[in-house]
């Protein structure tokens, strides 16, 4: 399993979010994760989910739901039984049974009213595999299997292009490559993903003509500070020498 990589975090399209019962028995429930749907551009790639990826981690590890993303906030965790994840055929279905604190009576109420809308999940991939480009010159990234950790209501989605999200895709990549036993044309594509990165979020301005997302994304309070583009530089110079075949 590769466990040096960082926790990536995503949030699809398709992602639904419901209350479901009544009263002290209302639950949380939706999809946080959809099979085989492309994604929107993710730093010049798209990424798909294949049925099968979350059924080791379902087994084996003590997922949690939590708000935001934030520890400090837990919704519900497996081995409690507040929190019930499975794959159906449509995806990662999740219900969960969040506490009687004022906190999450508070979200259950803005997700009654429509203000949250959204799932997410936090994740560490285990295998993948990457695809040519299709039309858009953009290759596809299939997440085959994956350590789950948890499941998340989000207020906003988890941009990509931001620093902690290209660390995290960086470091599953150069771990892939470093262990050279991917053929030729999956090297390829990743590749050209990398390339994609360069251009389109390690040198803002510069857009891919697949990637209508491409300037440099921030989420919402967030600027391109100094320290931010020292960063950049630092993953550009990490991963540069596996960037071309």
């Amino acid at each position: 399993m590769n466990l040096g990589t960082k926790i990536e975090r995503r949030m699809l399209d398709m992602a639904e979010l419901r209350l479901d019962g009544e009263g002290q028995q209302q639950a949380i429930r939706g999809y946080a994760a959809v099979f085989d749907s492309l994604s929107q551009p993710l730093m010049g790639f798209r990424e798909v989910i294949r049925k099968g990826a979350f059924r080791k981690t379902i087994k084996e590890a003590d997922i949690r739901a939590l708000w935001n993303h934030d520890p400090n906030y837990v919704l519900g965790r497996k081995s409690a039984r507040t929190l019930q994840v499975q794959e159906d055929d449509k995806g990662l279905s999740t219900r969960i049974f969040p506490p009687d604190t004022q906190w999450a009576r508070d979200l259950m109420e803005s997700i009654k009213r429509g203000d949250v809308t959204q799932m997410s999940f936090g994740f560490r991939v285990v295998k993948d595999n990457w695809l040519p480009a299709g039309q858009d010159g953009l290759p596809v990234r299939e997440l085959l299997s994956v350590q789950l950790f948890d499941v998340s209501p989000v207020t906003f989605p988890a941009y990509p292009q931001t620093e902690v999200h290209v660390r995290a895709l960086m470091d599953a990549v150069l771990w892939k490559m470093q262990q050279g036993s991917i053929g030729t044309e999956e090297r390829e594509a990743i590749a050209l993903a990398l390339d994609n990165v360069r251009t389109s979020v390690l040198e803002p301005g510069q857009s891919h003509s697949g990637d209508e997302s491409s300037d440099a994304q921030t989420e919402p309070g967030q600027s391109h500070s100094d320290e931010r583009q020292r960063a950049f530089r630092d993953i550009r110079q990490r991963f540069m020498k596996y960037a071309t075949v």
